[in-house]
């Protein structure tokens, strides 16, 4: 069940509630700045029914830091992501037994790792999972790409999509972490997107879908 469909009577209190957490971020000229967004609803959407759990609303915002050469990144940092995923899970476990939080961009990691050990230190059943392609490349790419175009094909504008840094993490993080993603990617590409399909981002998805239920449903309390 969706919360945005919810009225308050249809809820009942324990159970799980997901929350996808997301990004504004360039996505390189033919994907749009909420893609991990876009992405991160879509694998707790398909997770929310296997597990009995209800989806909250995306969190839109991260720690985005590393694409802030790029108009149209919005970027909260680590620290503030950190505080909002805390006063999130607090209000839930308010009423919910459990809270996962659904992880569709990278640069979140310290911010979910933080805010999970400070709530657990409370004694809230609060966990996170990511929306993870083994194998694939780094951002804006061939998976995303293909994620996108079996998500919501109309906004992504193959016509512009263009290679990018093809270099493996190993290769490029301290030229990451030194100045970002335009330090190393012109078009803020990592990766490749020629080649991508609808299908292919099907096969992502399903992979995506049954490696965060393996991960979740030992963690998921039942009340």
């Amino acid at each position: 069940m969706s919360l945005s469909n919810a009225v308050w009577p249809d809820l009942t209190r324990g159970g799980t509630v997901l929350v996808p957490v997301g990004s504004t971020e360039q996505h390189g000229p033919h994907l749009p700045l909420d893609t991990d967004t876009t992405i991160a609803r879509a694998v707790a959407d398909e997770l929310g029914p296997l597990l009995g759990a209800r989806v909250a609303p995306a969190v839109p915002y991260g720690a985005s830091g590393e694409h802030q050469a790029f108009a149209g990144t919005i970027s909260i940092g680590t620290e503030a992501l950190t505080s909002v995923l805390v006063e999130l899970a607090r209000s839930l476990t308010v009423w919910a037994a459990q809270v996962v939080f659904v992880n569709g961009h990278g640069g979140n990691l310290d911010a979910l790792e933080a805010a999970v050990t400070l709530l657990r230190a409370e004694g809230r059943h609060v966990s996170w999972l990511p929306c993870a392609t083994p194998g694939g490349d780094l951002h804006a790419g061939r998976s995303e790409t293909s994620l996108m175009l079996r998500l919501d094909p109309t906004r992504v504008r193959l016509n512009l999509a263009e290679a990018g840094n093809t270099g493996s993490l190993r290769e490029l993080l301290p030229r990451l972490r030194a100045g970002g993603v335009a330090a190393v990617s012109a078009n803020g590409v990592l990766g490749d997107p020629v080649g991508a399909s609808a299908a292919e981002g099907e096969q992502l998805l399903r992979r995506m879908v049954s490696d965060a239920y393996d991960r979740v449903r030992t963690q998921v309390v039942v009340v």
